[in-house]
């Protein structure tokens, strides 16, 4: 099974049962060239909470008028961050903010009061400075850009990401995405597809449990595949389960099945298995069930930080890296640090000199930096 697989294929996989799903668990070792699962090192850091979103199964975001609220942080406050973050070999500095913040006037106060006209500006700085006084690679996540803007962004990042969640408008009507215009997936499509003629190294990844169909969840990975395909910048599609939270809306919204998110995983696995396109399945959010994932074709635990907590699932701790490595290594695979942006893509092809000359001076042993099976420093 390959690429030329079918909307139906997809669902015949997503609707498998019992020995099926073993026989499909079993065609994804086909793909396997290696016992490598990569996992790149990294700080969260949350550049304001305020977002325009308002999606029903958000911790993130706050309201402009919460005490607690990050309304934007200073440079010096960011960079404290990533110097604690280098003390820990840190090399991925992942920047999160809310999408479009500065419509609230809130933000656009703090923006002046820094200097700067609009929060575009802002996070290039912030990405510059990265890139000017520690030894980190700025990785940006922060909803839909402009064409523009992600010009701007590719400059100062090694790579960037956004969850297409689901192709599906449909969400748009469900609690997930009613109040959330930047979910709208012609929008996120949009976007990743922008990033791909921009030739920016891309993670993106689907949302499971949401209240999509099969149909649905099929549709979204070959949306993804098709991006692939005419543009070669997906790195890394992430698998990632709805998990409740108290005071969310979605707080008693079910979760989806341990089962669904196997054959979802398989069916991910096997429609990107004749790629170089990783497959990551978050392990905060699945500590128990982890390593089965591993069984079902995925080869990457994707960002693990062992100085911040993963500000958008905050109670979903990361495993300790060495936790994770004999969560690993019990399921017969060897853990690999990467780094955020992906060794096909470390090249003038893809990345300017400055950059290129940051990943040089890193510190990565060879043999420790592995972004994906087949490819290796």
């Amino acid at each position: 099974m390959n690429s030329n697989l079918t909307k139906e294929d997809i669902l015949q996989i997503l609707n498998a049962t019992d020995g099926e799903i073993i026989n499909y668990m079993s065609q994804t070792v086909q793909y396997r060239e290696n016992n490598l699962i990569t996992y790149s090192k990294n700080v969260f850091i949350p550049l304001t909470e305020i977002c325009r979103n308002d999606c029903g199964y958000c911790n993130f975001k706050k309201n402009p008028d919460d005490p607690e609220a990050i309304i934007l942080k200073t440079k010096q406050e960011v960079l404290e961050s990533l110097k604690e973050a280098e003390k820990y070999g840190c090399k991925e500095a992942l920047f999160t903010f809310g999408e479009d913040a500065d419509e609230e006037e809130i933000v656009q106060l703090k923006l002046a009061e820094y200097g700067y006209d609009s929060m575009i500006d802002y996070i290039v700085d912030i990405c510059q400075m990265t890139l000017d006084e520690t030894t980190l690679l700025p990785h940006t996540n922060g909803g839909n850009f402009s064409f523009d803007d992600l010009k701007k962004l590719k400059e100062v990042n090694a790579s960037l990401g956004l969850m297409l969640e689901n192709s599906s408008s449909r969400l748009m009507e469900l609690p997930a995405h009613k109040k959330s215009p930047g979910k709208n997936p012609e929008l996120r499509l949009e976007t990743i597809a922008n990033a791909g003629k921009l030739k920016i190294p891309y993670t993106t990844g689907i949302l499971i449990g949401i209240g999509e169909t099969k149909e649905e969840v099929a549709e979204s990975l070959l949306a993804i595949r098709d991006l692939y395909d005419n543009y070669g910048h997906i790195q890394e599609v992430i698998i990632q389960n709805f998990t409740p939270i108290p005071g969310i809306e979605m707080e008693y919204w079910p979760e989806p099945s341990f089962l669904d998110m196997i054959r979802t995983v398989i069916a991910g696995t096997l429609l990107f298995g004749d790629t170089d396109v990783s497959i990551q399945v978050p392990p905060n959010l699945n500590n128990d069930t982890a390593q089965i994932f591993l069984l079902c074709g995925a080869d990457d635990w994707g960002g693990v930080s062992p100085v911040s907590p993963d500000y958008v699932n905050i109670t979903s701790p990361w495993p300790g890296i060495d936790e994770l490595e004999k969560l690993t290594e019990d399921a017969g695979f060897e853990l690999i640090e990467r780094l955020c942006v992906y060794e096909k893509y470390v090249n003038n092809e893809w990345l300017n000199d400055i950059i290129l000359e940051k990943i040089s001076n890193l510190s990565l042993h060879r043999q420790q930096c592995v972004p994906h099976q087949e490819h290796i420093f």
